[in-house]
Formats: structure tokens, sequence, C-alpha cells
């Protein structure tokens, strides 16, 4: 690629912050709200899924979720998201972004309805078609990983590149907050029109037939926030990077930028230069065309690409057992009483509220902090910093466990673990996100995002499914010890993650050298490397 194409991405680079970025940062932020809203709202029905469908008639405590049924309905949306981000992520490096953004959307707009319906009454059929769509819902949601962050990174200036891609993340957040808040809302709204009693006061009293209809309100709300940025998603234009890198045409790149942003672009008298470079740099051989599976990938982004995926699959083992489980981790500290001594209900609202103080003390803080400090601090500091940080309280948490269980204890405990969540937040799980959107070139962006993501889910998969059986077999204080460990993996990892603050996308992977007809790409590897 010669230097001459790339002035109007250089113009990006340098371009002033403006409305349109912002504009951007909510059209594709509030597809991660509905990411983040889907896929952890459903930690907060399973215990009432299993007091509908999976109660026994004069057992001394409420039904509760077989653990396969358990583990197959907090995991099945992963194993979706994982072949989502794979899959859109290839997707969007050959059709483009645009084209495939909106698919992504309507999918989960699709599925988020679809999840609250039910072909027959009895268990089976009710938890078979739940995961059946909650499957392809994680389908949608792990297209808008990779396409999201991408557009994002490719929209940015490299000052505030950082910021922007996290502000994005950030969202997530607020997905969170807002599964909690809905939960509240409808628990507590069911609960005024239709009183009930504890459990161990009346069993059939502690759960109403219209119960059934709180679980599918909660999961069906997440189709909203999406639906409502559809439109605009549509009218985004192909971003320039794209346009000029992949598709190679630097004109239209700089219309669709111009009609957006306000940029500096290129004269006719540069374009034309521009045009003769690139014919001379096409006749001669292209070092930097190199594919995902050659030995020239490997070479100068190999140990990136180990490095992103390790790092997002060992922080995602740990971040999801915590959010899908922590629950399970309340009740067995005492923080929230025991399901017998709850109605359903009570238990929905009481689950909601702990996930709710937990969110808006600690993860929110946490993604903003982030947004604050990324292009300042650096992504490598942060993401060492968070590892280290959340080795450091898990181990706190486990060692001495008994400690934190004790009555007069527990509000530490909980303090502690929110610690874990901030540092997660203002550490790996913003900055794995955003690094591999920067580091690898255009036309392999969104294929190696969507596989440093899937990566993720594949821990995620391990946090979902594992923690279940570890939890009855090893115990809460065994599986905190584990994830600690886990956790100083991912500071190690970390060191084989570059730092790509303030320069630009085209420096950092390489297709800015290949000018005059192609360079020698020996010395890529070398700029992104600490």
């Amino acid at each position: 690629m010669a230097r001459e194409q790339l002035q109007v991405l250089n113009a990006l680079d340098v371009a002033k912050t403006q409305w349109y970025h912002f504009t951007a940062i909510v059209i594709a932020g509030m597809g991660f709200f509905t990411d983040a809203y889907d896929l952890f709202c459903i930690s907060l029905v399973t215990k009432l899924l299993g007091r509908i469908y999976y109660q026994e008639p004069g057992s001394p405590t409420p039904g509760t979720l077989p653990s396969s049924v358990s583990s197959a309905v907090n995991g099945v949306a992963f194993c979706g998201t994982l072949s989502g981000q794979l899959f859109f992520g290839w997707l969007g490096d050959k059709m483009g972004r645009k084209r495939v953004y909106g698919m992504t959307l309507m999918l989960m707009v699709l599925t988020s309805v679809a999840s609250g319906l039910s072909f027959g009454k009895d268990p089976n059929s009710v938890m078979a078609t739940l995961c059946f769509f909650r499957f392809w819902l994680g389908f949608g949601i792990g297209g808008d990983y990779p396409l999201s962050a991408t557009i994002m990174s490719e929209y940015a200036n490299k000052k505030t590149r950082g910021a922007f891609i996290a502000a994005v993340f950030a969202m997530q957040g607020f997905g969170i907050l807002a599964g909690g808040m809905v939960a509240i809302i409808v628990s507590a709204a069911f609960k005024a029109k239709f009183p009930t009693t504890a459990y161990e006061v009346n069993p059939a009293a502690s759960i109403m037939p219209e119960a059934d209809y709180a679980w599918r309100i909660i999961l069906m709300f997440g189709a909203l926030p999406a639906l409502l940025t559809y439109y605009w998603r549509l009218k985004m234009p192909e971003t320039a990077r794209y346009t000029a890198l992949v598709a190679k045409d630097t004109k239209q790149a700089a219309a669709d930028m111009s009609k957006v942003l306000q940029v500096v672009v290129p004269t006719k008298r540069e374009e034309a230069e521009a045009e003769a470079a690139v014919a001379v740099a096409a006749a001669g051989k292209d070092e930097n065309n190199f594919g995902l599976f050659s030995k020239q990938f490997l070479k100068r982004h190999g140990l990136h690409l180990l490095g992103t995926t390790s790092t997002w699959f060992l922080l995602d083992i740990a971040f999801y057992s915590q959010n899908l489980f922590q629950k399970d981790i309340f009740s067995a500290i005492g923080w929230i009483p025991p399901a017998k001594e709850m109605s359903a209900l009570e238990e929905v609202y009481k689950i909601a509220r702990a996930q709710t103080l937990i969110a808006l003390c600690s993860t929110v803080p946490g993604y903003w902090f982030t947004v604050g400090l990324i292009d300042k601090i650096g992504r490598f500091k942060i993401q060492l910093a968070g590892f280290f940080f959340m080795t450091i309280f898990m181990f706190a948490l486990a060692i001495p466990y008994h400690h934190w269980t004790l009555p007069s204890h527990r509000i530490g405990f909980v303090v502690m673990y929110s610690l874990t969540f901030f540092f997660a937040n203002f550490g790996p799980n913003a900055t794995t996100f955003v690094v591999p959107a920067e580091i690898f070139p255009a036309r392999l962006r969104s294929t190696c995002h969507g596989i440093s993501a899937a990566s993720g889910k594949a821990g995620a998969i391990i946090g979902a499914f594992g923690f279940q059986y570890a939890e009855k077999w090893i115990g809460v204080r065994n599986t905190l010890i584990i994830l600690g460990v886990i956790n100083f993996l991912g500071v190690v990892f970390t060191f084989l993650v570059p730092e790509s603050k303030g320069k630009s996308l085209e420096d950092l992977s390489g297709e800015a050298e290949a000018k005059n007809g192609g360079e020698s790409a020996e010395a890529g590897q070398g700029n992104v490397r600490h």
C-alpha cells in the first residue's frame, strides 16, 4: 500500500473530535448495551425457572434447575456468541463492516423476542426452546463484538481512539445495570399485583401462575434498545479505512467520510499522485498482502494474536464465572436469604438488587475509569494492573474464606468482591476488547478481533459450565483460588500484548510501510512490540 493512498486516513487520524464520533459511540454502544443485557439477564431468572418448572411436591426447599439444564441455559448463548464472532468477524472483512452490521442487530432483535416464547408447557419443551433461541441470540451478539470494535477504531482519530472504543464497550455496564433494574421493576410489579408468601410458610402460595410471564418479559425487553438503533446503523457509511485499504477506493473513502466528518481530504493533484503511486505498488510485489494463515502473518502478528486470544480467554473464565454465579456466592455467604425464606418473585427481586448494587458501585465505574484514562496511561499498563489486582483480591477472598462467611464480615466480602469487578473493567475486560481492533491489518482486522473474542467466549463457556460443577465438587473457596490462579496467568500473558496508544492503525499494522511499491515488512513487528 503506497503511503500517498493513506492521505485521507491520515486526515482521519488528526481530525478533531466531532459530534459524529459521539453518534457512532451511541449507535455501536447500544448494540453492546443489548449484548450485555441479553447475556447477563438470564442469571437473574434461572432460580425462578427452577421454581416454576422443577418444583417437587413436598420438598422442603424450592425447585432448582438440574445442573445440566442450568449449565445449558447459562452457557448456550456463549456457544452461539463464539460461533457468531468467528463467522461475522470473517464476513466483516469480506463484505464490509456496514453490510454485515445491520444483520447482527436484526438477528438480536428477533431472537430476544423469541427467547420469551416456548413450544409446549412441560419443562423439557420450555428449556429446549429457550436454549435454541438463546443460541441464535448469542450468534447475533457475537457478530457485534468484532464489527463494533472495528468500526469505532476505523472512525476514530489516533489521539482519542482508545477512549472511543472503550466507550462503546462501556455501554455493556449500563446493559448489566439495566438488566438488574428491569428485573427489579418487573418482580416488584408482579409482587404488588399478586401477593405471595415465603416457600416455608406455604409452598403452593409462594409462586403464582402469572410468574411464568415475569421471566419472559425480562428476557424479551432486550429487543427494545437494539430495535431503536437499527435505522441509524443502516445509515452509517462504510468506514474509510475499509474502503481505502480493502476495497481500494480512495475517492469513495474520502466522499463517505466527508458526509459525516469534517476532515481535510486530498486535492485533485494529491489524488492523482496517490493513484499513480498505487499503480506502482500494484505492479510490484506487495509484501503487505499476506493472508491470515501465512508465514508473514505469523512472523509479524503471531505473538500479538496469541497475546490477545490468551488474555481474553483467561479473563472471561474468571469474569463470567463471577457474573453468572454471583447470586450463588451471595447466597453462600448469607447476603441473600435462603430460598425457602422467600417467595419466587421476592428471590428474583433480591438477586437483581444485589447484582444491580455491584454493577452500580464497581462494574460501571470501572468501565468509565478506563474510558477516561486509556489514552493517558495506555492499554498495556491498565491491563497489567487490572489482572494483578484481580489476582490479589481473589486470593484475599479465597484464602480466609471462612472469615468472610461470618455475619459480621459479609459487607467486607461484598466490598472485596466488588473490587474484583472494578479492576476487571478498569483493566482487561475493556483492554482485551480495544487492542485487537487496533493492531491488525484492515483486511484482517475484523477476523482477528473475532478470533480473539471467540477465544474469550471459549473461556466464558468454561466459566459458565465449569463453575457450576466446581462449586459443588470442591466448594466456593477452592473455586475462588482457581480463579485467582487464572487471573495471575493473565498477568503473564499480558506481556505478549503490544502498546497501541497514540499510534495510527496503519503504523501499528505495518500497512504504512509498503510505500513506493512495498518495503520490507521486517520492521513492522518492532513498531508495536514493547
